[in-house]
């Protein structure tokens, strides 16, 4: 991997900047927003309406479609993984049809940007959906996610880590923290790992202990190198760094740590947990035998082997920073591609990046 500064977003810039406008004003008035984010395991729409103090939703969607399915191997997306995705992508123009948007922005990530046969699925989209689907770059997605999850940011730290673990990557973004709503990106990375990647590439329905420590070990030496760029451990021991973590695999290990019957939102999102505990519980449920993790209640078939991913790449975060507590985000992507289009993102400086 080599160091790759990002000249475009190497000054203080707007989060909206370079978006569509906004077809109405801030808070008021008939201006509906949507957001897709179209990764590489989910598909996931919100539909909003702003308010003075951010916005309200009014429906959402998300299905797993797993478009990113054996691309590992073969370079392309599938006819059945196009298939899966573009019928929920139906679903979601529908919803956006029927909520009457009037400003939209429909993103994809990993999946879409590693594929050979990319450009041919968008142009499918759009004949088949109506939609235009944008392929962002590795850092406008880590950029989306910070600004998603920017009202979780505990004002009692001077720094944050954010991670989120997709289905075919996974983003770190190391940001320090200024006065006014504003944030400086210190150090961010894409690691090419995520639960998808992960567990097409190992057995994850009955793993190992020795299986295990090796998914652990790929993604650990990513860590490394972004540790050397970024020098986190320093701030991490003198209680300076808050971990705030935003994926499935985070919201589901929270869910069992728990012990939630259902899932709920409300007692998820922004909920404070001790990194100890969530680390020993990651081990724990990626060892456990199938048919015990399949049972756990917010785990699911859909899940079950992509936890066991999830879990791997969390426990290699843990290991390499001393972190005490970690917050919990259901929320990312969607949240800052609506705060973008409604004009409330936050002003970024962007430091060093590391890119695969």
């Amino acid at each position: 991997m080599s160091v790759i500064e990002d000249k475009s977003l190497a000054r203080p810039v707007s989060a909206d900047e370079a978006r569509p406008r906004r077809a109405g004003p801030v808070y008021g008035g008939r201006a509906v927003y949507s957001a897709i984010d179209l990764g590489t395991n989910n598909c996931r729409l919100l539909v909003a309406k702003p308010t003075r103090n951010g916005f309200r939703v009014i429906d959402a969607f998300s299905r797993i479609v797993r478009l990113g399915e054996g691309l590992e191997l073969s370079g392309r997306l599938s006819d059945a993984a196009m298939d899966r995705a573009v019928g929920a992508l139906k679903i979601c123009a529908q919803k956006i049809k029927s909520r009457k948007v009037t400003c939209m922005r429909s993103v994809a990530t990993e999946a879409c940007r590693a594929a050979v046969n990319c450009s041919d699925f968008v142009a499918r989209v759009k004949r088949e959906t109506g939609l235009n689907l944008d392929v962002i770059s590795p850092a406008e997605e880590a950029r989306l996610a910070v600004v998603g999850c920017q009202s979780l940011m505990d004002q009692r730290y001077s720094h944050a880590l954010v991670f989120d673990i997709g289905g075919g990557s996974t983003e770190l973004i190391f940001i320090e923290k200024r006065t006014g709503g504003q944030f400086s990106i210190l150090a961010w990375t894409s690691v090419p790992f995520g639960v998808t990647t992960i567990a097409e590439r190992f057995d994850c329905h009955s793993l190992s202990s020795e299986t295990y420590k090796e998914m652990v070990a790929l993604i650990a030496n990513h860590l490394a190198d972004f540790e050397e760029l970024g020098k986190l451990v320093g701030y991490v021991k003198r209680g300076k760094v808050q971990l705030l973590g935003t994926s499935g695999t985070i919201t589901t290990l929270a869910s069992v740590q728990l012990g939630l019957k259902r899932y709920d939102r409300s007692r998820i999102d922004g909920a404070w947990l001790r990194a100890g505990s969530v680390h020993a519980l990651a081990r724990a449920v990626a060892l456990m035998p199938y048919e015990e993790r399949l049972a756990q209640p917010c785990i699911g078939e859909d899940r079950v082997d992509y936890v066991v991913a999830g879990c791997a790449i969390l426990d290699a975060i843990l290991t390499q920073w001393p972190f005490t507590r970690i917050r919990v985000a259901d929320r990312g992507i969607r949240e800052g591609v609506l705060r973008g289009l409604m004009n409330e993102g936050v002003a970024f400086d962007t430091g060093h990046n590391r890119e695969r």
